[in-house]
């Protein structure tokens, strides 16, 4: 870890041999005191509806984190920042009449805690308990309003038992399109039953479709393909990212531009697996349309809205010659169809091995062979321009609007798992197949022209064939696209999209259809450390889900968790639960022997719905009881959750799906998880690398002289040594990956909890990154040790208060609470501690404060500074905490004051312009100057060195090096 320089001041020693003067040991007393105290009286427990206490005309405010894997690391002081954040929020809720919900808990599977059980022979259960009471002792330490009665782990049976509980609600559901929303699949059964629903050749169930088959029709191995065909959790051999290494499946998102392993850095291969999938696909469109209704960062729902990936075409089929087997593609431009020259399937695609002749199978499987050992990310990311290799199969498709025939090829820059694994390819209009046709020689005509006056992009420009042509992607005419039957010759792209649909439509040979780039949720893990399923296979192929009654299906106690060893050497080794007893394993039913499911869910799955567990946690009858959830949820979800942006898509989207599949069948009440979610920033810090590149231990890094380097940071010139050999500095994220971690136990206990909450609020706007600056700390210090003199008189201990106030002070106070007031509502924390730093700097150059003053401002205080402000209140006489004590008032006639408009200039030019009081104190104008939206655009992320105020006239910002 990153050692802080020390830099407390010089009379500290002194400080501390005097008890009645705030010191960093004074300051630990006192939080360890009221921390304790918080914890006995559980005064931030929160009630539900129909408990003792609970007081249903008052307002909620339902509060969260985003859960926190367990680490072994435990905390560095980047995590706190939104814990803080949202501790003032809640406190200060509480103190304005709301009931208000603040829970905790660990998000405790994942493959860290298993792969060290791997590694050490420890079991997980052991490193992640223990991993979660170094975070609990560290959160409590930081003087978190937590209500801890509610705590919940990932990891533990009563809570998995309804992540189970869940997915069989996915298992016994299917989206209906006719009404879009999931229905239980006893409904399809008896549509099917009944008549009112066929079963197309697709094993789709419709209204009414020619040739349709009904259910009496259908044989049982048919019935149980048709509703696994619907069913929102279904078993499908997919493709999969597997790593023998790690010995598991790996998502996309996990895997590497080099075809490696995110985690480790190894070897990952592509193979196919049976394995779980969710159909979030079913939920594309509303996963899109209702971002409207919440009250998120725009960036994240464009983050969200582009993975989803709505494209509206056509799906086209292409008959296979000698066949009466189609080819089925998607193309958002089926008015280029007449330039389909050639067709490209995914080496993965299931048609591969029947359209493939005698003469090409061997260089089509060696292909395929090769096109294994590559990554689908790899293969994404060269997907555009550039080299492109395959193979022709041998076989020919019939293009159904020239009814000629095109060969049909295998590349690798068609994936499987998007659009249908397979192409029309239209070389003269797309730049891919532009780059395959003139490799291979294949047939280039153009079927679109330019608009008047276009020149191509700088990327159509690069791929400029010998005869000068470049490909073109826009629209524009239509040419050279008719036949018999239709003709969109001279018709512009938008026209001619539409006739050839109507058309394709018409004759049979295709629809228009809208898709999206989201994919359906691969929920299988080769792991032993994750939520087990609760489904049986039976010798036949079967699969039946365990009863409700008998959940949870509680892991097994194992020693190895390693995968074990499959008899077929091409094939990945059984998960580790395979080395589960024969007790667990297999099930007796009914004369038929069961063998459960060895997979295990995702570390996705116990975090996308416990926001719901948080309400009711201790309810063994439901997943959450009716009454708290329609009282906490009211008004469109969890009112305020805070994390990461790193979590935009993946976390937020998946709890999104399964909310709204709880949502369709009754079991929760608003359409939306969470109603209004933000982004903090982060707090950054130096990095160090040596000559190989390699990120070295900054705590170990010292600089010429010898001297740490944290305490040297921001000299200029400064040159920096890792175990003698000279490294470079860089400026990142502070965490483990940069191994430049620094513990808030460490500034706790050197300057107390609360002087950390009031640094980490006060360095920046919230949702900005901000650089860690340890000289820094001190200043926070200083002001609690200002504020504690204003009531405290440090030779006595006794309480030291004006008998009058000063009109000015009373002005200034009441300006006070109108702006702190503001600004906790906008989370503009740094503006609301300047203005309390304000107020302090007044009242001590006054003289003091009255009583009634300094209740009034250690109310203000508390949010922040909850421990120092709780001993004050207690010095005042109170004897109950003022955690819900009523949040001061101000007289909006004392409020009003005179205001000057200030240039800010940033690299000698003036980037905005901020309003602020006439005689306002320096810190504060440099607080609201960096929480300006035009100046943090201005910053663009770089970090600031030094605000330069001159009061009255201007604001220079001096930008570091970061």
């Amino acid at each position: 870890m990153t050692k802080s320089p020390s830099t407390k001041p010089a009379d500290t020693a002194t400080a501390d041999r005097n008890p009645f003067r705030y010191s960093a040991q004074l300051a630990g007393e006192i939080e360890s005191r009221w921390q304790t105290r918080w914890e006995r009286d559980r005064t931030f427990a929160a009630h539900n509806p129909g408990d003792p206490g609970f007081d249903a005309t008052q307002p909620k405010l339902y509060c969260l984190d985003m859960f926190p894997y367990p680490s072994g690391e435990g905390l560095h002081v980047g995590h706190p920042l939104g814990y803080i954040a949202t501790d003032i929020y809640c406190r200060f809720r509480r103190m304005r009449g709301f009931n208000v919900l603040h829970p905790m808990g660990f998000d405790a599977f994942g493959l860290p805690a298993e792969q060290f059980a791997v590694e050490h022979g420890v079991h997980p259960r052991l490193t992640t308990e223990r991993n979660i009471a170094t975070m609990v002792r560290q959160l409590k330490a930081l003087g978190l309003s937590y209500d801890w009665d509610r705590r919940v782990a990932t990891i533990e049976p009563d809570y998995y038992k309804w992540t189970q509980w869940i997915f069989l609600q996915l298992y016994h559901s299917w989206f209906d399109p006719r009404v879009g929303k999931a229905r239980p699949i006893d409904e399809l059964s008896r549509g099917l039953e009944s008549g009112e629903l066929v079963v197309d050749d697709h094993h789709r169930a419709t209204p009414a479709v020619e040739g349709g088959r009904v259910w009496a029709d259908l044989n049982e191995n048919d019935r149980v393909a048709v509703l696994a065909n619907h069913r929102l959790a279904y078993l499908a051999e997919v493709p999969v990212n597997w790593c023998p290494a790690l010995g598991t499946v790996l998502a996309n998102e996990e895997v590497t531009n080099e075809g490696r392993s995110d985690r480790g850095n190894h070897p990952v291969y592509k193979r196919p697996l049976k394995q779980w999938m969710l159909r979030i696909t079913a939920y594309a469109e509303r996963l899109a349309d209702d971002l409207d209704h919440v009250q998120w960062p725009e960036p994240v729902k464009l983050m969200q809205r582009n993975w989803i990936g709505r494209s509206e075409g056509a799906m086209i089929d292409f008959p296979i010659k000698a066949t009466d087997e189609p080819i089925r593609v998607f193309t958002t431009r089926p008015d280029t169809v007449f330039g389909a020259t050639y067709m490209v399937l995914a080496p993965e695609h299931p048609l591969v091995d029947r359209i493939t002749t005698d003469q090409q199978r061997r260089v089509v499987t060696d292909y395929r062979r090769q096109t294994q050992r590559r990554s689908e990310v790899e293969r994404m990311a060269e997907a555009g321009g550039g080299e492109k290799t395959g193979v022709f199969t041998g076989g020919h498709a019939v293009n159904p609007a020239t009814g000629r025939e095109i060969p049909i090829w295998i590349a690798d820059y068609v994936l499987m798992g998007y659009g249908t694994g397979a192409i029309m390819a239209v070389p003269a209009h797309d730049l891919r197949d532009w780059v395959f046709a003139w490799r291979f020689d294949l047939p280039v005509p153009t079927v679109v022209e330019p608009p008047a006056g276009y020149e191509p992009t700088s990327e159509e420009a690069a791929l400029a064939a010998p005869d000068k042509r470049c490909p073109f992607s826009g629209w524009g005419t239509s040419v050279n696209s008719a036949n018999d039957e239709v003709s969109l010759d001279g018709l512009p792209s938008d026209e001619a999209k539409r006739i050839i649909t109507e058309w394709l439509e018409s004759t049979g040979r295709g629809c228009r259809e809208v898709q999206y780039k989201l994919r359906d949720w691969l929920f299988s893990r080769q792991r032993y450390w994750g939520e087990p399923f609760p489904m049986l296979h039976a010798p036949d192929g079967r699969t039946v889900a365990v009863d409700e009654s008998e959940l949870p299906v509680v892991l097994p106690e194992m020693e190895d968790f390693t995968p074990e060893a499959s008899d077929d050497p091409e094939a990945p080794p059984r998960p580790p639960l395979a080395r589960a007893p024969e007790s667990w394993r297999i099930v007796q039913r009914d004369g038929v022997r069961y063998e459960r499911e060895l997979n295990t869910m995702p570390q996705w799955a116990g975090s996308c719905w416990y926001y719901l567990r948080f309400i009711d946690p201790r309810n063994d009858e439901q997943l959450v009881g009716h009454d708290a959830e329609r009282y906490w949820m009211a008004g469109g979800g969890v009112d305020f959750y805070v994390g990461g942006v790193e979590h935009a898509v993946l976390h937020l989207l998946y709890a999104r799906f399964w909310h709204k599949v709880l949502y369709d069948l009754g079991h929760v009440s608003t359409p939306e998880p969470f109603g209004r979610l933000f982004n903090q920033g982060y707090i950054q810090g130096y990095a160090y690398r040596d000559a190989r590149g390699v990120v070295v231990p900054a705590a170990e890094v010292v600089d010429e002289n010898g001297s740490p380097a944290a305490e040297v940071q921001d000299r200029a010139g400064a040159k920096f040594f890792w175990q003698g050999d000279p490294v470079t500095q860089e400026y990142g994220k502070i965490g483990k990956s940069l191994k430049n971690v620094v513990s808030p136990d460490e500034i706790c206990e050197e300057y107390g909890c609360d002087t950390l909450r009031l640094y980490e609020m006060y360095m920046g706007p919230l949702d900005a990154s901000k650089p860690w600056a340890p000289r820094d700390i001190i200043g926070p210090f200083r002001f609690l040790q200002r504020a504690w003199r204003l009531a405290v008189d440090e030779r006595t201990g006794e309480l030291t208060m004006r008998d009058e106030p000063d009109a000015d002070v009373e002005r200034q106070l009441h300006r006070t609470i109108a702006k702190v007031t503001d600004d906790i509502e906008r989370l503009a924390y740094n503006t609301a501690i300047a203005a309390l730093i304000e107020l302090v700097n007044a009242a001590t150059s006054a003289g003091g404060l009255t009583r009634d003053q300094l209740q009034r401002f250690v109310l203000l205080l508390a949010p922040f500074a909850p421990h120092v402000a709780e001993e004050l209140w207690a010095k005042l006489g109170h004897q109950q905490s003022l955690a819900c004590e009523p949040w001061p008032s101000y007289d909006p006639a004392l409020v009003t004051h005179d205001q000057v408009e200030l240039p800010v200039q940033l690299q000698g030019k003036v980037r905005a312009r901020v309003t602020v009081d006439a005689d306002a104190d320096p810190a504060l104008i440099e607080a609201a100057v960096l929480a300006d939206e035009k100046v943090k655009a201005a910053l663009a992320g770089r970090s600031v060195r030094k605000v330069v105020v001159v009061p009255g006239k201007i604001v220079n910002i001096v930008v570091g090096r970061g």
